[in-house]
């Protein structure tokens, strides 16, 4: 059994633009933030789903990745209170 949430762990911060930049703040942000870890249950369903439709791992990666950030970008912006309409 191939372990998604290894490789989703392994490539992650790969995707991440360099740190030797103008927004360096900004990218050591992103990085913390994908740290904090969790199930990584999104990117296991890409790869799952790339599975049964016969892709490849490799193939899959950049997606998985993706989908991740993405979900951890929105954990954290819905908590900011002017995005929040939660009362």
């Amino acid at each position: 059994m191939t372990d998604y949430i290894k490789i989703t762990e392994n490539s992650l911060y790969d995707f991440l633009p360099n740190k030797n930049c103008r927004e360096q703040k900004l990218v050591e942000s992103m990085e913390y933030s994908l740290k904090a870890g969790g199930k990584r249950v999104r990117p296991r369903l890409v790869f799952e789903f790339n599975a049964a439709c016969g892709g490849s791992t490799d193939a899959a990666v950049p997606f998985a990745c993706a989908v991740e950030m993405i979900h951890t970008y929105s954990i954290f912006h819905d908590d900011i209170p002017c995005m929040d309409d939660d009362d």
